[in-house]
């Protein structure tokens, strides 16, 4: 099709020969091969050059297209392998979007590499190693520092620190508010814990209450994090959340800093497939450890370390 192309803007097969970097020979070999194959004449023979036939001129006009939408193909495969291009899907733990952090990895990704369509998904840890090792979600923002299954590496973000959210009712709302208070002093208190067992806050909650001395007292359990506000809210009880949260204004809700020596931190980190060579997820890892890099080492107060 290119041969014919040149041979049929030129109007001259030595000239095309010349444009093409080839012997005329050759040149007129392949237009007759072509010809052969169609079954049709494509280009007149005149005394001064060639014309095309009105079969040929269709045939250019078709072979345009054609190979304009190779190019595209071809620069599309090129960028996708490059990892410019393409999809990819990430999956979001509940709590994680609230995190500066989060958004900004996101929407540097998408400013650096505009043709990759990202999709977000919300998962809790358990949801998304599942999803992960059956390939359907290519890396995932998650609450849980160790993976839950053994092809999946998990690599650390950062740490927050952790707030009480009480109901504004309770006895020690409007102290810790202002002042802070002991973990300890919650012993009594019912706790709202987010996600079953193995989910990182709810792990976490456990394993704070533990170091102060208690064992939390389990309330109703709740599926998601806006479900667990809603019913600390409604005075079923106390939850440890990520400080990232305290600008969530819900009624009824109130977040207090946590005193002592017992700080319990939010992990955050970036699950992947071990091994997964999609330089879309290599490039998207890169920039979010950049960024998270830059994030820690930014000479900026640091709103969520637990303090109010």
């Amino acid at each position: 099709m290119r041969y014919l192309l040149a041979v049929a803007e030129e109007g001259h097969i030595t000239r095309a020969a010349e444009r093409l970097g080839m012997q005329q020979p050759p040149l007129s070999q392949q237009i007759r091969k072509l010809e052969s194959e169609l079954g049709v004449q494509l280009l007149r023979r005149l005394s001064r050059g060639v014309e095309l036939t009105e079969a040929g001129a269709v045939f250019v006009q078709d072979a345009r297209s054609l190979l304009a939408q190779l190019d595209r193909t071809r620069e599309r495969v090129r960028r996708t392998a490059r990892g410019e291009e393409g999809r990819l899907c990430v999956g979001v733990a509940p709590t994680a979007p609230f995190h500066p952090l989060v958004p900004r990895i996101i929407r540097a990704y998408r400013e650096a590499y505009p043709l990759v369509a990202v999709t977000l998904e919300e998962g809790l840890s358990h949801e998304v190693t599942v999803r992960l090792m059956d390939d359907q979600m290519d890396v995932a923002f998650v609450r849980a520092s160790r993976p839950h299954a053994d092809g999946l590496v998990v690599t650390p973000l950062l740490e927050e620190g952790m707030l009480a959210a009480l109901p504004v009712g309770h006895p020690l709302a409007e102290e810790g508010r202002h002042l802070g208070l002991d973990l300890a002093r919650l012993a009594d208190d019912p706790f709202i814990l987010f996600g079953p067992p193995g989910t990182g806050l709810h792990d976490e909650t456990v394993a704070a209450c533990r170091a102060c001395g208690f064992s939390p007292r389990i309330g109703q359990p709740a599926p998601r994090i806006t479900t667990t506000l809603g019913l600390v809210a409604a005075g079923l009880g106390v939850a440890l959340v990520p400080a990232s949260l305290r600008n969530l204004r819900m009624d009824g809700l109130t977040f207090c800093s946590l005193l002592g020596s017992a700080q319990p931190k939010a992990f955050l980190g970036l699950a992947h497939r071990k091994g997964d060579p999609a330089p879309s997820l290599l490039h998207f890892r890169r920039l979010a450890e950049q960024s998270s890099a830059a994030f820690r080492d930014a000479s900026l107060p640091d709103a969520f370390d637990g303090s109010l």
